[in-house]
């Protein structure tokens, strides 16, 4: 007995970025015939003749304007035959970490619109886009203790403090501050810049900015990044 499949492949991207000291998650509104305008991931079918990154690079280039020079696969989500109701969909979920203040966002494709949300008011996402952004959202809290991924976050040049917050609004818990920067200097991942940037105690305080070549250097001599918390 020959198995007929009648499924399809798709990608969804989460972008997520980081500015006043928020975490935001790209978004984009569609409307398809005369079903409401929803909100969703940025995303779509997979062409015959391409690979999943270079559909999910496509398929945000489309309808957001944003362009990733790099993601990294989340998980596939397809359990659930009836998560696509025109459809028997399988989405296999891609997550970026962008710097907002770089990009210039603009709705084209099949999108209407398209917004940076904050992650604590994101609405009621097609399909089960909210259950994608939570797995990835776990995926990222868990990174940023083992990956420095934190910096990708943040502008080229940026001060120790904003590095605190991005790690207590992330995390979602307050650090031990003293202890964090202590730990984080050690590394000599990060180098002190000749560049002051604002500060709220009103005195003028340094930037910092990330040496990855120096990263990769200690790590393939066995450097591991760990930051934990109580």
């Amino acid at each position: 007995m020959t198995n007929i499949q009648n499924i399809r492949v798709a990608v969804d991207a989460i972008v997520f970025g980081y500015q006043h000291n928020q975490l935001y998650v790209l978004l984009i509104q569609q409307k398809f015939g005369t079903q409401e305008s929803y909100w969703a991931l940025p995303g779509g079918l997979v062409k015959n003749d391409e690979s999943l990154q270079d559909a999910v690079k496509r398929e945000l280039k489309e309808e957001t304007n944003v362009t990733v020079t790099y993601f990294e696969q989340l998980f596939t989500f397809g359990d659930d035959v009836y998560r696509d109701p025109r459809n028997r969909v399988i989405s296999v979920a891609y997550f970026a970490l962008v710097d907002p203040s770089k990009l210039t966002i603009k709705a084209d494709s099949d999108a209407e619109h398209a917004q940076w949300f904050k992650i604590n008011e994101v609405p009621s996402l097609a399909f089960d886009h909210n259950s994608i952004l939570k797995k990835a959202i776990e995926r990222l809290k868990a990174k940023l203790t083992y990956e420095p991924v934190g910096f990708d976050l943040l502008p080229k040049e940026f001060l120790f403090s904003e590095l605190e917050n991005l790690y207590c609004t992330i995390l979602e818990k307050e650090i031990d501050r003293r202890n964090f920067r202590k730990k984080i200097l050690s590394f000599e991942i990060i180098e002190e810049t000749e560049q002051f940037g604002s500060s709220k105690s009103g005195r003028p305080a340094k930037l910092f900015k990330f040496n990855k070549l120096k990263y990769n250097e200690l790590t393939n001599k066995g450097f591991h990044f760990e930051i934990k918390f109580a």
